[in-house]
């Protein structure tokens, strides 16, 4: 089996990196892949950049070019319910672009022709994550992710994404990564630790808690990657 993993920046990745320990890497479109071989299995991690373009790219040369038949996004996120605290997980259930405006010709907002509001993430994946989440006594949360290319810095903009798409959760990348594995029809599933409370301080908690909700999150999954290779 060859496994893709990715996080949008390299914070996000060095964890696992530190996990696996030993890996080759290699380049592609200007970006950093680091094969790993594990448990008669291949890995590779890749931190994307910033971005839904990024993370498409990134997607899309982990499957078209390394054959990667999974896709787990690891990383962290801002919390948009009142119960999400930093430091929770939460896998997402589905996935919408917030930034996705064609409204003008009577389409909803988030939505493309041809396309979906929502992208389903993997339903077998994610009950791998609830497996492990059950072993390893971790508490792991659900719900829908929004993504655009904005970073989310104020309580108005916070109750706009609640309002629109009932988001639990706000990041840059989770649906670009959806949108890819959903049209080459490979399984996905994206994990976020969160970082913030995507609220006026989200600028000041970000970088605290980035390290640690990072590897949060790089934990649990190398712990799903252990269950999916058994």
């Amino acid at each position: 089996m060859k496994i893709g993993i990715i996080g949008a920046m390299r914070e996000e990745i060095t964890p696992l990196l530190e996990i696996f320990g030993t890996y080759k890497e290699i380049i592609l479109g200007d970006n950093s892949f680091y094969n790993i071989f594990y448990k008669n299995s291949e890995i590779y991690i890749a931190y994307s950049k910033i971005g839904k373009v990024h993370a498409a790219l990134t997607a899309s040369g982990m499957i078209l070019h390394f054959g990667c038949e999974k896709i787990i996004f690891s990383g962290v996120a801002g919390g948009l319910r009142a119960d999400l605290k930093v430091g929770d997980l939460m896998i997402a259930t589905k996935l919408c672009q917030h930034d996705v405006d064609i409204s003008a010709f009577g389409h909803p907002l988030g939505f493309i022709p041809e396309s979906k509001i929502y992208i389903q993430s993997d339903s077998k994946l994610n009950d791998i994550a609830r497996l492990v989440a059950k072993k390893h006594d971790t508490p792991l949360k659900e719900g829908i992710i929004a993504s655009g290319d904005q970073f989310i810095a104020s309580a108005e903009k916070k109750r706009w994404l609640i309002e629109t798409f009932g988001a639990d959760g706000v990041e840059m990348e989770g649906a670009g990564v959806a949108v890819v594995c959903d049209l080459l029809k490979v399984p996905f599933c994206i994990f976020r630790s969160i970082s913030d409370s995507a609220d006026g301080e989200a600028d000041v908690s970000f970088d605290e808690f980035l390290d640690s909700s990072a590897r949060v999150s790089a934990n649990f999954v190398k712990n799903m990657v252990d269950t999916l290779l058994q």
